[in-house]
């Protein structure tokens, strides 16, 4: 007889090849696999439907909406501009600038909007024919902003953190990982920039910007409305004012007041469509969540990460080599799997392994979350990439072999991010949150 976890694999894999959104092709898959492991259709639906609606069932979850409705007030706010003359001010001045320049305002932007499809529409639009503009090369500068966007998922705040925290049964907080994401979120920004200034300097591309002239000051004072949101999110989790959750509701209310009251970027006549918007991206998740711990169940059901675990332990018992095993598995998975399935699923189906070896588990999160942040700008169903080349007006074919420079500063960063855990755990650990 067929293996049900086998089965469930490849009912998923042929869902997939026949373009069914993945949160259908999981829960359908699922719920075969349960109703021949049951011999029940009722039965199964049933128990389903209530793993379904019990992965939902979290008040930490309630953050997700509002990070996603303050990262759309934020993307057509006015606050990209303010950042990217930030940006400009600080490292404009150098040669190839323009190409730090959209680095650094990918971060800033990633960072306070939470969001890296947000920030390669938002910084993309106006930075990728500005670079065009000034010689750097439409599919050069797309790849730029591609990348560098995924940085904002590791830079709190980041729902895929939320994300990671529910699944991880209680073993860390959101404030935690959110602390932890800073210092390999800069990480992978730098390693970006030194790209990027090599290949600047190596083909002879960009010349001191003139917005860099701008008064720095000047510059931050424009910004630093914009930067406070991050201040308030970090600094009420970890002063305790409030939780992750009540930080992302005051983030809308902040984004609000920024985008609509203070720089009127927003018209009032905008608010229904990004309502909208923030209730359908949140549907989308919501029922990706909950579809995904239904299968998790069915995983765990079938004893699927203590035999995974065995099996990689059989295979070598040095941690190097488990760890590269680990990251080879998600860099794989990260191509053809969105970030939110991938965590629920393969969150619980890892962590045995990584547990025997003694990793901490925000070590593992951050790891976790920089291998699936990379599968977004990789083919074939990267979110970034096909975002970036809507916006660069470019196709994939042309932005990936310019990306390849950039995708090996991102596996560099990764393996810094792998093999030394203190680029994670110093700042929580500084806090006292570990």
């Amino acid at each position: 007889m067929i293996s049900p976890v086998l089965l469930m694999a490849f009912l998923f894999l042929v869902f997939l090849c026949i373009n069914m959104p993945v949160a259908v092709a999981i829960c359908l898959s699922t719920l075969l696999t349960a109703t021949l492991s049951m011999g029940a259709f009722d039965i199964a639906a049933a128990t389903v439907a209530q793993r379904m609606a019990t992965g939902v069932y979290s008040f930490s979850l309630l953050a997700i909406p509002f990070f996603i409705l303050s990262g759309l007030l934020m993307g057509q706010g006015g606050i990209a501009s303010r950042l990217t003359d930030l940006a400009s001010a600080l490292v404009g001045r150098f040669p190839g600038g323009l190409a730090f320049v959209n680095i650094l305002s990918c971060m800033l932007f990633g960072a306070v909007s939470g969001s890296a499809t947000a920030a390669v529409s938002s910084i993309g639009g106006f930075i990728i024919p500005e670079m065009e503009r000034k010689g750097y090369g439409r599919e050069f500068s797309t790849a730029i902003t591609i990348t560098s966007a995924t940085t904002g998922l590791l830079i709190p705040p980041s729902n895929i953190m939320i994300i990671y925290a529910l699944v991880s049964g209680g073993m860390v907080s959101i404030g935690t990982l959110f602390v932890a994401g800073i210092l390999p979120g800069i990480t992978f920004g730098c390693l970006l920039m030194l790209v990027a200034g090599i290949l600047c300097k190596k083909h002879g591309l960009g010349q001191a910007e003139p917005q860099a002239r701008m008064s720095l000051w000047a510059a931050f004072r424009r910004a630093f409305l914009s930067l406070l949101l991050i201040v308030i999110v970090l600094g009420g989790i970890l002063k305790g004012i409030f939780t992750a959750t009540e930080a992302a509701a005051i983030a809308v209310a902040y984004a609000f007041l920024l985008s609509v009251v203070l720089y009127r970027e927003i018209p009032w006549k905008n608010i229904p469509d990004i309502l909208l918007q923030t209730g359908v991206t949140t549907a989308v998740v919501f029922l990706l969540i909950a579809s995904s711990m239904a299968m998790s169940w069915i995983l765990t059901l079938e004893d699927v990460p203590q035999q995974i675990s065995s099996l990689m332990l059989a295979v070598s018992d040095n941690p190097i080599v488990i760890l590269l095993l680990i990251n080879l598995l998600l860099l794989m998975v990260g191509t053809f799997m969105d970030m939110t399935p991938a965590v629920l699923i393969f969150t619980p189906i890892l962590w045995p392994v990584v547990e025997n070896m003694g990793m901490h588990p925000v070590h593992f999160g951050i790891m976790l979350i920089a291998n699936l942040c990379i599968g977004l700008c990789t083919p074939p169903v990267g979110t970034c990439l096909f975002v970036g080349c809507g916006v660069g007006k470019t196709s994939i074919a042309k932005v990936t072999p310019a990306a390849l420079p950039f995708f090996a500063a991102l596996l560099v960063a990764l393996m810094l991010v792998t093999f030394i855990p203190s680029i994670t755990t110093w700042l929580p650990g500084l806090f006292g949150m570990l």
